[in-house]
Formats: C-alpha cells, structure tokens, sequence
C-alpha cells in the first residue's frame, strides 16, 4: 500500500468514526427522526390567534358559544375550539397552556401563556394593554415570583403543598418559547392609518419584537419557535369592509393589497429572526410560515371540505355589525347564533379561525416543512 491510498484509508476510517458520534442533518436539512428534542415547559405569547383564557381572565370579554367543538363551555379562547398553540402541545404531549392571568384551577408546572386577544407588538397600536413587551415584562415576573417562593420555603425547610403546580426555575432554559404576533400592528394601523403608513412602520415593529426576544433570551431563553403572520386580507373582516377597486381582490376574495402588507412584515421577520441567530449563537430559532399553510387552506378549502373561506360562522357582517354571541334579531332574523356546522367553517367569526381550520394549520406546520430551518417542532432544540 502506497502512502497515498494509506492516508485515504486512515481519512475513511477516521469520517466512518465521526459519523458514529455526529448528528448528521439529512440532504433536505432535517434531523434524524430517532432524535427527539424533551420540552419540560412551553411558554407562549401572542394575540388572540393563540389566547387561552387571558382576555377572558382580564376583561371577561368573551361570551357564549365559545368553545362549543370541543370544551364544552367557554375556554377562553377566541374560536368554537382549540388553537394552533393547544394543537402544538398535544404533539409534545404537554398540557394545554393556562393563561398567566387566570388565577382559578391553572397549572404552570408545564408552562404559561401570556397571549392576549389584541395584542400587539407596539405598546400603543393594538386592541390590549398586553403587548409583547408586557407580555414579556409578566414571564419575568413569573419568574422573579417562583425563586422567591422557593427560598422562602426552604428558609423554613419546608415545601408548598402546591408546588406541584409550579414551574420548576431549570425547566426555563430546557422550555419552548412560541410567539405568534404582529396581526393587530398591522389591522390597528389599517384602520387608523393608510396602508403607507403601515408598511413604514413595520421596520418599528422589527425593533421592538428583537428587543423583546433580547429580554427572553437575557432571563434564559433559549429555544424559539417564531410564527409570522397570516393573510389578513383573506379575513372575512377584511374582505368585507374593504371597498374593492379594479383588481384589488384575488380569485379568493382577499384583499391583494393587505395581504402584500403582511407579506412585507413577513419578509422583515425572517430578516430579523436570521439576525437574532447571528447575534444569539447560544440560542436556536425556527421561522414558522403560518401564511403559507393559511393562505393555501383557504385557496383550497372546497377540496378540504370546507365552505366559503369567507362565509362567518358565528355572527353577522352583512349589512349588521352583530358579533358571535351577541344575539340580535333584524327584520325576523336572528344573528349571534353559531352555524349548525362549524367543522366546515374556516373563519369563526370573522377574524378569527374555527377548531378545523386550526387543526389543518397546525398539521401543516409542525412537521417542519414550511419552516426555517425544515425541522419538525419536536427537534426545534437540536
């Protein structure tokens, strides 16, 4: 044996061995599917897309029929069922999320949800009080409340007869962060600016989500799971307020211009969630394209099964402002009601989806696929 082949075989040799050890991602980007990410916690922010009882908790804004699908009662959630983050969880075979501000029957051992129905990223261009930064300022505090609880006890030697229920202080940096915010920056604006003023206030809006995940990352965050926004335009809401101008609707009824916007804040998120990876080295980031995954559930709803993507399920926007649960009767009939078939609706009320139409999303972006990197949640870790 020449050197030559000599030093080829030992190199073989020497990559057989490494293979042993590393990880190698396979040639679509993905993971081994033997490996496996073991979240203890998931902690979650948002807006009303992923609200599980905050809103309700704060304000007790929402009413009947909520929750009919599958709760039985009012869950706190702005839909006839579950949400993408209750959907997310059952995958981690976590508990559902109780919301920070409900102080009844929650369980924070497995995590909190901070989401609040019109929260927005900006302090003062939202529906809520909660905005990220609040929401952010209040998982802090969380925090700062356990330590504090946990010395106190054991200053007495002694342990909480709820500890149980708590979250444990190393499960922060071992947990899933998800945030799934931006739509209220962009329809408050809509609504109370012109759509140039919207998109110059976008880059705004980049500054304050990255000076928030700074502060999570800060207190031990480390794991991020990031959702852009969906097609406003393709809102009920938004299709039906809107007055259309020669080629301003596309084939599906949605508003082309609103949906370019949020097309734009989605295209400067990734831009910043690839920047918060440069700057973040110790943290691990997914960008989740939940317009994709709407956006095609909504060009194909017939063949999905569902009706009309721009038909309400619960509440009226013909002609009457009557929203889901406020009953109202005009000219003999009655509004407020939900339809008889909400499995087949994909807008609940007008902003925001059914339980079908959620668990349709939350399939489509869980594995992985319309996400960067291409990696399933459950190696979001790795």
């Amino acid at each position: 044996m020449n050197s030559r082949t000599l030093i080829h075989a030992l190199w073989c040799f020497a990559l057989c061995v490494a293979c042993t050890f590393i990880q190698i991602p396979s040639g679509n980007g993905s993971y081994s599917s033997s490996s496996k990410c073991s979240y203890p916690a998931v902690y979650n922010f948002g807006d009303s897309n992923s609200d599980t009882g905050v809103v309700y908790a704060a304000f007790a804004g929402l009413q009947s029929p909520g929750g009919i699908s599958f709760f039985g009662n009012l869950s706190g959630r702005a839909s006839d069922g579950r949400l993408i983050i209750d959907f997310i969880t059952e995958e981690l075979e976590i508990p559902y999320l109780s919301a920070y501000l409900n102080s009844i029957g929650s369980n924070y051992r497995h995590g909190a949800n901070f989401a609040a129905g019109g929260a927005s990223i900006r302090p003062v261009y939202g529906f809520s009080p909660f905005y990220l930064g609040m929401q952010v300022a209040q998982f802090i505090q969380l925090q700062s409340h356990i330590e504090n609880l946990l010395n106190q006890f054991s200053s007495n030697r002694t342990e909480p007869p709820f500890k149980s229920y708590l979250p444990r202080p190393e499960d922060f940096s071992k947990a899933l962060y998800t945030i799934d915010i931006g739509q209220n920056d962009l329809g408050f604006g809509l609504m109370h600016t012109s759509e140039e003023e919207v998109l110059r206030s976008i880059p705004e809006m980049m500054r304050n989500f990255t000076y928030d995940v700074q502060v999570l990352y800060d207190v031990g965050a480390r794991v991020f799971r990031i959702h852009n926004t969906g097609p406003i335009g393709c809102l009920p809401t938004s299709s039906i307020f809107y007055e259309p101008k020669k080629g301003n609707l596309d084939a599906n009824g949605c508003v082309i211009p609103h949906n370019k916007i949020a097309q734009e804040f989605n295209r400067q998120l990734k831009d910043q969630v690839f920047q918060l990876r440069r700057n973040l080295p110790k943290a691990k980031f997914t960008y989740v394209d939940v317009y994709t995954a709407k956006y095609e559930l909504i060009s194909n709803a017939s063949k999905q099964g569902f009706v009309n993507p721009l038909e309400v399920c619960c509440g009226s926007y013909y002609g009457y402002r009557i929203d889901c649960g406020k009953k109202a009767v005009v000219n003999g009939t009655v509004y407020g009601n939900p339809c008889k078939n909400p499995s087949q609706h994909i807008s609940w009320d007008g902003v925001h989806y059914t339980q079908a139409a959620n668990k349709w999303v939350a399939k489509h972006i869980r594995d992985g696929s319309l996400s960067d990197p291409p990696v399933p949640i459950g190696q979001a870790c790795l």
